[in-house]
């Protein structure tokens, strides 16, 4: 069923609570959406309504829902209801917490097509039965088709998960370039703010502060580099249940006068404007944004070899990169970019090249498209047949009225 417009109804599903990469990745697919064929939705947790707020193009319609378990019964009940009144053609879920939901109720509530992107890696899957991935495969058996965001993603989902490589298309992250301007200079405010001085090299960390993010590992490597670059400042650019954690080991290792906690900030490209170069020290990524964005903007990353990372940052090429969870070459490699500012400057070009050849937004849209569009075919309603039946139901309904 399409709309009146013989649009494809995409309907969205996200059940985080916070506002990061995945979300990012999101919204890129909701302002991108060709508005000729597709009309794009939203369901999601009211917090993230709110953290996403005036970035969500103003003719989507965000949808408050806390399905949050499959025990709860009334939320499911009323995210069927929601499907069914919305009349939607596809439902496309963000992480497996979130499909394991929405996937089920939306085959229930006849909804053609169900599109899960997994985006990372879950390292945290142990046990018997989480490790064993048997609820995916079970939950596998409605999902129409899986999006993953890397080559290192399709290769968990088929290696790891077990999930049929058929069902599986790799459409990489993307980003809007006209965002980020390698010559670009930071609000002349930024450093005061900071209590920065103008002559002093600056390395920005930029995600969330949680546990995968890696920024303990960076803060004992910040300890070394500050021995030999004592004027360096790392800027900590984002929000988490470990900011307090790390605010304390930055006091007790006596780092205080050269790390600065941001917050979250939603001009990324302001704060990439300041800085030489980012750290990316995560366990494990997708195919990160983060990176991404920084090499966007010209800067170059240094982060660890996990996963899609590598596909982003070419180590010589684009950036550097180290083993997760350890310190000392971390140390090294930052160090390494603070004494070469040349090398820096050939890096992030690089880089800027790298992502505009093969992680524009507008590919991962076009790609995007096209896994709706053959889902749909396959499924038996493709988008002509639908527009179709809806023109004639239309001319049906005026002849007897």
């Amino acid at each position: 069923m399409t709309d009146a417009a013989g649009r494809i109804r995409v309907l969205h599903f996200d059940n985080a609570r916070v506002r990061g990469g995945v979300q990012e990745h999101v919204l890129t697919l909701l302002r991108g959406l060709d508005r000729a064929c597709f009309k794009p939705m939203i369901a999601a947790h009211p917090q993230l309504i709110d953290l996403l707020g005036s970035d969500l193009p103003a003719d989507v319609e965000a949808i408050p829902v806390e399905l949050e378990s499959p025990r709860d019964l009334a939320a499911a009940a009323q995210f069927i209801r929601i499907l069914k009144n919305k009349l939607v053609d596809i439902v496309h879920s963000h992480m497996f917490q979130a499909s394991r939901l929405a996937t089920p109720l939306a085959w229930l509530a006849g909804v053609p097509v169900r599109i899960e992107t997994p985006h990372i890696r879950e390292s945290w899957r142990r046990g018997w039965i989480k490790g064993s991935y048997v609820v995916d495969r079970v939950i596998g058996r409605f999902v129409t088709g899986y999006i993953a965001v890397s080559e290192s993603n399709r290769r968990y989902l088929v290696d790891d998960k077990g999930l049929p490589q058929a069902k599986i298309t790799v459409v990489r992250n993307g980003i809007s370039l006209d965002r980020f301007n390698p010559e670009g200079l930071p609000p002349p405010t930024l450093r005061r703010s900071l209590g920065i001085r103008e002559d002093v090299p600056v390395v920005a960390a930029i995600g969330r502060l949680e546990p995968q993010k890696g920024h303990r590992v960076l803060l004992q490597a910040w300890q070394s580099v500050v021995q030999s670059f004592p004027l360096a400042i790392l800027v900590c650019v984002g929000a988490g249940q470990l900011r307090g954690q790390l605010e304390a080991f930055v006091s007790n290792a006596d780092l205080g006068g050269s790390v600065r906690f941001a917050g979250y900030q939603s001009n990324v490209a302001d704060w990439l404007a300041l800085v030489d170069f980012t750290v990316l020290p995560s366990f494990f990524e997708g195919l990160p944004l983060a990176a991404l964005e920084s090499l966007a903007a010209g800067k170059p990353v240094i982060a660890t070899a996990v996963d899609g990372t590598a596909e982003v940052v070419l180590d010589g090429r684009t950036g550097v990169l180290v083993p997760p969870g350890e310190p000392r070459p971390l140390a090294a490699a930052i160090c390494r970019l603070l004494a070469n500012p040349g090398l820096t400057r050939i890096l992030g070009s690089n880089g800027r090249r790298w992502v505009k050849q093969h992680f524009d937004a507008r590919q991962q849209i076009v790609k995007t498209q096209s896994v709706y569009e053959e889902a749909l075919r396959l499924s038996g309603k493709s988008h002509k047949q639908q527009a179709e039946t809806i023109k004639g139901y239309a001319i049906s309904s005026s002849a007897q009225s």
